[in-house]
């Protein structure tokens, strides 16, 4: 048996979303698993579709996720090119071996003409479907055809009766009627193949053995393995992944929330995260209560065989809780590594300024890596630490400042936070354990009103993690600025 070979073959129509992110990890994994290759191949026929830079930002989200091809556009290959629009030569090729078999043939068909076919049909209430009417034309008709100049498509001569059987390694044996599969294009009228052939092209000249792809394409591929007998081709083997569904089992769209990679990326998700939320899409591990794997640990443990049949429901809060795991499990210096593109596009600080003040961003971050289910939201947790709060809650303050004695409770902290001799989180518990003692007050009526006047929220890290972070000075500037406040405005 040769080498096990894959490929994914996005169209750059649009960026790498969810779907096709699974799609390329199950091809990835299944490759990785098995000791084989896995391609990345772009599809760029579609000309009109095709957005500028769509493939080379797919290719940029892949290498994010993790997910390197082993052949393909930068590193090459053998089977190169790997980009559609540098094959025609190879499309051209092989659609003129067809028609010299006499399995191919030239259509003459106006627009006009097949909508006049599809009209027609719908008026008998029938399926659209090519008539076959240039599927044996003499030479005089096409001598006329030439002569109006009239544009010619190369449709594929499809078997009559009988069955094509998909067998799928996910959804089994699938059996489609020939009768009910028209002659179809493989090359339109203006040179360029179609999906169909030119898929079937490049996966044989690429030695392609498996094709796992979404199910929405279990349509084409009897088409594809008539294309593939004709052309005296080795079949692959085929494994259709089902869709996914958002929550409420609808199709998935823009209005559950982020789709494309990008989009995750820019938000603050990890890429483990996505990976492992993905994987888990569809595919269940030996172990069905196991949900968290390294890349390493998923292509130790994917087999097909363990590939749904059924769709997959996309939770988005299921992904960003875990995300928050992922971020939990963080070294913390790999974390502030990860999170200052956030801080500096929150303009809380520079990367420069951040590494001279190392051990103080260290810290601030650890305070808040329980919290934080994605980097955007840890680098918004920690703007009070750069800069003092503007305004405070208003709920905060109508609790915990507008009540009478808050202000001379907070000078109190003042007195004593000046005179402590050393600074750490032990000693600033113990002082407002005093305090509370020597005042007849609870720990929270000390505790709520300084969060709020260091934070300006009434959520957060402990407060003596807050306090330790901030420093003695900043954290009296800050009560003296609250004390003020409260004399001014709730007093």
């Amino acid at each position: 048996m040769g080498e096990l070979r894959v490929r994914f073959a996005p169209s750059p129509t649009g960026y790498l979303h969810i779907g096709g992110a699974r799609t390329a990890l199950f091809n990835y994994l299944f490759a990785k698993h098995n000791g084989g290759k896995f391609v990345l191949r772009i599809e760029d026929t579609d000309v009109e579709r095709t957005i500028e830079d769509s493939a080379e930002r797919m290719m940029e989200s892949f290498k994010w996720l993790g997910l390197e091809w082993d052949e393909g556009p930068i590193v090459g290959g053998p089977a190169a090119p790997y980009q559609q629009s540098q094959r025609r030569e190879l499309y051209k090729k092989y659609a003129q071996t067809l028609m010299d078999k006499g399995l191919a043939y030239k259509c003459y068909c106006t627009p006009e003409e097949l909508a006049a076919e599809r009209e027609e049909a719908r008026r008998a209430k029938k399926a659209p479907r090519y008539s076959g009417r240039c599927r044996n034309l003499t030479e005089e008709q096409i001598r006329k055809f030439e002569a109006e100049g009239r544009k010619y498509a190369i449709r594929f001569r499809t078997p009559d009766g009988g069955y094509t059987v998909v067998n799928d390694l996910i959804h089994g044996e699938v059996s489609f009627p020939n009768d009910e599969i028209a002659d179809f294009i493989i090359m339109k009228s203006d040179g360029l193949p179609t999906y169909n052939f030119a898929c079937v092209i490049d996966d044989w000249l690429m030695g392609i053995t498996h094709v796992i792809r979404a199910d929405e394409h279990l349509s084409n591929t009897p088409r594809q393995m008539m294309l593939y007998r004709a052309l005296g081709a080795p079949l692959p083997k085929f494994a259709h992944v089902p869709m996914i569904l958002a929550p409420d089992r609808s199709k998935l769209s823009k209005r559950h929330g982020a789709q494309t990679v990008e989009e995750f990326r820019d938000k603050g998700y990890l890429p483990e995260a996505i990976v492992n939320y993905i994987a888990l899409l569809g595919w269940t591990p030996p172990d069905a209560t196991q949900e968290f794997m390294t890349l390493e640990e998923m292509i130790e443990l994917f087999d097909l065989s363990r590939v749904s049949s059924t769709a997959a429901v996309y939770d988005v809060q299921k992904l960003t809780w875990m995300n928050g795991q992922y971020i939990k499990r963080l070294d913390p210096e790999d974390l502030m590594e990860r999170v200052i593109p956030f801080v500096e596009a929150a303009g809380l600080a520079t990367r420069q300024e951040l590494e001279a003040r190392k051990d103080w961003f260290r810290q601030a971050v650890i305070t808040m890596q329980e919290r934080a289910k994605t980097l955007e939201e840890l680098a918004h947790y920690m703007a009070f630490y750069f800069k003092p709060p503007e305004t405070y809650d208003e709920k905060g303050v109508n609790k915990h400042f507008a009540k009478p004695g808050v202000a001379g409770l907070l000078e109190k902290c003042v007195e004593v936070l000046s005179r402590m001799p050393e600074w750490t989180i032990e000693a600033c518990d113990q002082a407002y354990t005093e305090l509370a003692e020597k005042e007849g007050v609870s720990r929270g009526k000390l505790i709520h009103p300084t969060r709020l006047a260091l934070s300006g929220i009434t959520f957060g890290p402990g407060l003596f993690d807050i306090m330790f972070v901030l420093g003695k000075d900043e954290t009296v500037s800050r009560l003296k600025a609250a004390i003020k406040f409260i004399k001014e405005a709730c007093e």
